[in-house]
């Protein structure tokens, strides 16, 4: 509470009156639960640092801009239209990881959820956080995972 406090009076101080006159501006702590703020990497931030986040949030955040929703990627699902990029899928796993075998469920940063569809291909013995991982079309059709720094893939279906 005494953090959110400072916070606020040191954003307040580096944001010029004019901005915060023209649009009222809520922070990011009153914006978001507490869970919301830790999950989200926010505690890690010091005062000024938060304070700077904020500051550029009320100057840049919603200044009157209208941002078209990008479109969902469906590359992957049986619906997925055909026009969508051919080109790999790079994001983040949630989560820790232990490798793979056939039937493993990857929970991914961009909201996609894959299974491994693989009987022959594993990965086992490592132990990863948040693991960086390539989704690429086969040559038949067929979708690959790479985790980086490793060369062996598993064969995945897209089930989200």
């Amino acid at each position: 509470m005494r953090r959110s406090f400072l916070a606020l009076v040191i954003a307040a101080s580096i944001v010029p009156a004019s901005a915060l006159q023209a649009t009222p501006f809520s922070t990011l702590e009153e914006r978001m639960s507490a869970a919301e703020f830790r999950s989200a990497g926010l505690e890690k931030l010091s005062a000024e640092e938060l304070a700077a986040l904020n500051a550029w949030l009320s100057n840049n955040g919603t200044s009157g801009r209208t941002v078209a929703p990008r479109e969902e990627d469906r590359r992957g699902l049986r619906e997925a239209p055909t026009s969508q990029s051919r080109g790999p899928i790079n994001t983040r796993l949630i989560g820790e990881s232990t490798g793979w075998s056939y039937g493993t469920v990857f929970r991914l940063e961009n909201g996609q959820v894959w299974q491994s569809v693989d009987r022959e291909s594993r990965l086992v013995g490592v132990r990863l956080t948040n693991p960086t991982v390539e989704i690429r079309q086969g040559i038949m059709g067929n979708w690959l995972l790479k985790f980086a720094d490793y060369n062996t893939t598993a064969r995945v279906e897209r089930i989200e």
